[in-house]
Protein backbone atom coordinates (compact mmCIF):
# COMPACT_ATOMS: atom_id res chain seq x y z
CA UNK A 1 0.00 0.00 0.00
CA UNK A 2 1.40 3.05 -1.04
CA UNK A 3 2.45 5.53 1.86
CA UNK A 4 0.25 8.50 2.21
CA UNK A 5 1.50 11.71 0.92
CA UNK A 6 2.88 13.94 3.52
CA UNK A 7 1.63 17.94 2.52
CA UNK A 8 4.37 19.81 1.89
CA UNK A 9 4.62 23.17 4.03
CA UNK A 10 4.04 25.99 1.82
CA UNK A 11 6.46 28.94 2.10
CA UNK A 12 5.35 32.24 3.57
CA UNK A 13 4.28 34.84 1.52
CA UNK A 14 6.84 38.34 1.10
CA UNK A 15 4.96 40.93 3.33
CA UNK A 16 5.81 43.90 1.56
CA UNK A 17 5.75 45.65 4.06
CA UNK A 18 8.37 43.94 5.45
CA UNK A 19 11.34 44.19 3.00
CA UNK A 20 14.24 46.51 3.63
CA UNK A 21 14.00 49.71 3.66
CA UNK A 22 16.63 52.00 1.53
CA UNK A 23 17.83 55.19 3.07
CA UNK A 24 18.74 58.33 1.60
CA UNK A 25 21.61 60.51 2.95
CA UNK A 26 19.83 62.87 5.35
CA UNK A 27 17.78 59.59 6.89
CA UNK A 28 21.74 58.31 7.15
CA UNK A 29 23.00 61.11 8.66
CA UNK A 30 20.31 61.33 11.34
CA UNK A 31 20.50 58.18 11.97
CA UNK A 32 24.31 58.89 12.93
CA UNK A 33 23.28 62.00 15.17
CA UNK A 34 20.90 59.78 17.22
CA UNK A 35 23.04 57.43 17.73
CA UNK A 36 25.71 59.68 19.20
CA UNK A 37 23.06 61.32 21.07
CA UNK A 38 21.35 58.23 22.08
CA UNK A 39 24.40 56.70 23.75
CA UNK A 40 25.54 59.82 25.26
CA UNK A 41 22.58 60.85 26.54
CA UNK A 42 22.53 57.17 28.68
CA UNK A 43 26.15 57.47 29.64
CA UNK A 44 25.25 60.79 31.08
CA UNK A 45 22.42 60.20 33.13
CA UNK A 46 23.88 56.72 34.43
CA UNK A 47 26.64 58.32 35.26
CA UNK A 48 24.84 61.26 37.23
CA UNK A 49 22.02 58.40 38.79
CA UNK A 50 25.19 56.40 40.23
CA UNK A 51 24.16 58.11 44.27
CA UNK A 52 20.84 56.51 43.54
CA UNK A 53 22.39 53.13 43.69
CA UNK A 54 22.14 53.74 47.67
CA UNK A 55 18.94 55.38 47.60
CA UNK A 56 15.26 54.77 47.08
CA UNK A 57 14.19 53.02 43.60
CA UNK A 58 11.18 56.20 43.34
CA UNK A 59 14.45 57.80 43.10
CA UNK A 60 16.16 55.70 40.93
CA UNK A 61 13.27 55.42 38.73
CA UNK A 62 13.39 59.44 38.03
CA UNK A 63 16.28 59.22 36.00
CA UNK A 64 15.16 55.63 34.30
CA UNK A 65 12.32 57.77 33.17
CA UNK A 66 14.01 61.15 32.35
CA UNK A 67 16.20 58.76 30.05
CA UNK A 68 13.30 57.12 28.14
CA UNK A 69 11.42 60.44 27.84
CA UNK A 70 14.54 62.48 26.50
CA UNK A 71 15.29 59.22 24.65
CA UNK A 72 12.02 59.52 23.01
CA UNK A 73 12.38 63.44 22.47
CA UNK A 74 15.61 63.13 20.60
CA UNK A 75 14.06 60.02 18.48
CA UNK A 76 11.07 62.34 17.79
CA UNK A 77 13.46 65.59 17.03
CA UNK A 78 16.45 64.16 14.96
CA UNK A 79 14.87 60.94 13.04
CA UNK A 80 11.31 62.32 12.72
CA UNK A 81 10.00 58.88 14.46
CA UNK A 82 7.15 59.41 16.49
CA UNK A 83 5.13 56.92 18.51
CA UNK A 84 1.18 56.21 18.68
CA UNK A 85 -0.05 54.60 21.60
CA UNK A 86 -3.85 52.70 21.59
CA UNK A 87 -5.42 50.60 23.77
CA UNK A 88 -4.42 51.80 26.60
CA UNK A 89 -7.66 51.05 28.55
CA UNK A 90 -6.55 47.70 28.73
CA UNK A 91 -3.54 47.97 30.96
CA UNK A 92 -5.17 47.76 34.63
CA UNK A 93 -3.58 49.85 37.31
CA UNK A 94 -1.40 47.56 39.75
CA UNK A 95 0.09 43.92 38.82
CA UNK A 96 0.30 42.38 35.70
CA UNK A 97 2.15 40.57 33.12
CA UNK A 98 3.07 42.63 29.92
CA UNK A 99 3.89 40.03 26.94
CA UNK A 100 5.41 42.68 24.57
CA UNK A 101 6.22 41.82 20.96
CA UNK A 102 10.31 42.36 20.81
CA UNK A 103 11.16 44.21 17.20
CA UNK A 104 13.41 46.46 18.28
CA UNK A 105 15.25 48.08 21.41
CA UNK A 106 12.58 51.25 21.35
CA UNK A 107 10.15 49.24 23.04
CA UNK A 108 12.51 48.20 25.69
CA UNK A 109 12.34 52.12 27.09
CA UNK A 110 9.19 53.48 25.34
CA UNK A 111 6.88 51.81 27.78
CA UNK A 112 7.97 53.78 30.34
CA UNK A 113 5.13 56.28 29.00
CA UNK A 114 2.69 53.74 29.93
CA UNK A 115 3.54 51.66 32.63
CA UNK A 116 4.62 52.71 36.16
CA UNK A 117 7.24 50.65 37.01
CA UNK A 118 8.04 47.80 34.91
CA UNK A 119 10.59 44.82 35.77
CA UNK A 120 12.04 43.58 32.49
CA UNK A 121 12.78 39.98 31.94
CA UNK A 122 16.15 39.39 30.49
CA UNK A 123 18.97 37.57 29.95
CA UNK A 124 21.64 37.27 32.50
CA UNK A 125 24.57 38.37 30.52
CA UNK A 126 23.34 42.03 30.70
CA UNK A 127 23.78 42.25 34.42
CA UNK A 128 27.81 41.88 33.82
CA UNK A 129 27.76 45.02 31.80
CA UNK A 130 29.20 47.43 34.12
CA UNK A 131 27.53 50.38 35.90
CA UNK A 132 24.46 49.45 33.53
CA UNK A 133 24.13 46.07 35.14
CA UNK A 134 24.80 48.26 38.71
CA UNK A 135 21.73 49.90 37.60
CA UNK A 136 19.45 47.11 36.39
CA UNK A 137 20.28 45.19 39.70
CA UNK A 138 18.88 48.19 41.93
CA UNK A 139 15.72 48.36 39.25
CA UNK A 140 15.27 44.72 40.13
CA UNK A 141 15.65 42.95 36.81
CA UNK A 142 14.10 39.86 36.33
CA UNK A 143 17.16 38.59 34.64
CA UNK A 144 17.54 34.74 33.47
CA UNK A 145 19.86 32.21 32.39
CA UNK A 146 18.41 30.28 29.59
CA UNK A 147 20.62 27.46 29.77
CA UNK A 148 19.27 26.75 32.73
CA UNK A 149 16.14 25.19 31.95
CA UNK A 150 13.66 24.44 34.40
CA UNK A 151 15.46 26.43 37.28
CA UNK A 152 16.19 29.70 35.72
CA UNK A 153 12.09 29.63 34.96
CA UNK A 154 12.09 28.81 38.82
CA UNK A 155 13.98 31.72 40.18
CA UNK A 156 12.23 34.15 37.25
CA UNK A 157 9.27 33.03 38.37
CA UNK A 158 9.63 33.60 42.47
CA UNK A 159 11.41 37.19 41.20
CA UNK A 160 8.22 37.81 39.62
CA UNK A 161 5.93 37.00 42.58
CA UNK A 162 7.82 39.32 44.40
CA UNK A 163 7.47 42.24 41.47
CA UNK A 164 3.43 41.90 41.24
CA UNK A 165 3.32 41.33 45.35
CA UNK A 166 4.79 45.73 44.93
CA UNK A 167 2.46 46.39 42.49
CA UNK A 168 4.84 46.49 39.99
CA UNK A 169 4.33 45.42 36.39
CA UNK A 170 6.65 42.27 34.73
CA UNK A 171 7.66 43.03 30.94
CA UNK A 172 8.42 40.14 28.92
CA UNK A 173 9.26 39.59 25.36
CA UNK A 174 7.31 35.85 24.70
CA UNK A 175 9.61 35.20 21.73
CA UNK A 176 12.78 35.85 23.92
CA UNK A 177 14.73 38.11 21.49
CA UNK A 178 14.42 40.64 18.88
CA UNK A 179 12.75 39.10 15.63
CA UNK A 180 12.64 41.04 12.13
CA UNK A 181 9.08 42.29 11.13
CA UNK A 182 7.03 39.96 9.69
CA UNK A 183 9.30 36.85 10.87
CA UNK A 184 7.64 33.39 11.38
CA UNK A 185 6.60 33.67 15.13
CA UNK A 186 8.63 31.80 17.50
CA UNK A 187 7.30 31.59 21.06
CA UNK A 188 8.82 30.22 24.25
CA UNK A 189 7.56 27.97 26.96
CA UNK A 190 8.64 30.96 29.32
CA UNK A 191 5.88 33.46 29.22
CA UNK A 192 3.47 30.83 29.64
CA UNK A 193 5.07 29.34 32.79
CA UNK A 194 4.89 32.36 34.57
CA UNK A 195 1.71 33.26 33.77
CA UNK A 196 0.56 29.95 35.27
CA UNK A 197 2.68 30.38 38.30
CA UNK A 198 1.86 34.09 38.85
CA UNK A 199 -1.59 33.90 38.59
CA UNK A 200 -1.69 37.17 36.67
CA UNK A 201 -3.41 38.73 34.26
CA UNK A 202 -1.57 39.25 31.11
CA UNK A 203 -1.92 42.04 28.81
CA UNK A 204 -0.43 41.67 25.07
CA UNK A 205 1.41 44.37 23.59
CA UNK A 206 1.44 44.51 19.59
CA UNK A 207 3.76 46.80 17.59
CA UNK A 208 5.42 47.53 14.44
CA UNK A 209 8.92 49.34 15.56
CA UNK A 210 11.23 47.07 13.56
CA UNK A 211 9.94 48.98 10.36
CA UNK A 212 10.99 52.21 11.98
CA UNK A 213 13.97 50.95 14.04
CA UNK A 214 15.00 47.63 12.70
CA UNK A 215 17.47 45.29 14.55
CA UNK A 216 21.08 45.24 13.69
CA UNK A 217 21.28 48.77 12.29
CA UNK A 218 22.12 52.11 13.09
CA UNK A 219 19.03 53.51 10.95
CA UNK A 220 16.13 55.16 12.30
CA UNK A 221 13.62 55.91 10.03
CA UNK A 222 10.83 58.60 9.88
CA UNK A 223 6.74 58.02 10.78
CA UNK A 224 4.84 56.65 13.49
CA UNK A 225 5.62 53.40 15.12
CA UNK A 226 2.16 52.18 16.76
CA UNK A 227 2.65 50.55 20.11
CA UNK A 228 -1.26 48.64 20.82
CA UNK A 229 -2.49 47.41 23.97
CA UNK A 230 -4.63 44.30 23.43
CA UNK A 231 -7.56 42.77 25.52
CA UNK A 232 -6.29 41.21 28.51
CA UNK A 233 -6.08 37.74 28.64
CA UNK A 234 -7.63 36.63 32.51
CA UNK A 235 -5.32 34.36 35.02
CA UNK A 236 -6.81 30.79 34.63
CA UNK A 237 -6.51 29.36 31.25
CA UNK A 238 -3.81 26.08 30.74
CA UNK A 239 -0.65 26.86 29.94
CA UNK A 240 -0.84 25.98 25.67
CA UNK A 241 -4.08 27.29 25.85
CA UNK A 242 -2.99 30.62 27.31
CA UNK A 243 0.11 30.62 24.56
CA UNK A 244 -2.07 29.61 21.67
CA UNK A 245 -4.03 32.75 22.12
CA UNK A 246 -1.37 34.77 22.96
CA UNK A 247 0.50 34.07 20.02
CA UNK A 248 -3.09 34.73 17.97
CA UNK A 249 -3.67 37.97 19.07
CA UNK A 250 0.00 39.02 18.89
CA UNK A 251 0.80 38.22 15.62
CA UNK A 252 -3.08 39.17 13.88
CA UNK A 253 -2.36 42.97 15.77
CA UNK A 254 1.38 43.40 14.82
CA UNK A 255 0.37 41.80 11.17
CA UNK A 256 -2.41 44.35 11.44
CA UNK A 257 0.06 47.35 12.53
CA UNK A 258 2.79 46.58 9.89
CA UNK A 259 0.50 46.65 7.23
CA UNK A 260 -0.26 50.13 8.32
CA UNK A 261 3.23 51.01 8.35
CA UNK A 262 4.56 54.20 6.25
Amino acid sequence: MPAAAVPQRQPKSPDPAAAPRRAGFAVTLRSLLFTVSFYLNISILMILSLPTLAMSHRIQLVFIRSWAFSSLWLLRVICGTRIEWRGLHNIPPGACIVACKHQSFLETFAVYKILDDPSFVLKRSLMWIPVFGWHMAKAEVIPIDRGAGVAALSRMTARARKVLADERQVVIYPEGTRRPPGAEPSYKSGVAYLYDKTGAICVPLALNSGRYWPRRSFMRYPGTVVIEALEPIPPGLERRAFLALLQSRLEEASARLLAEAE
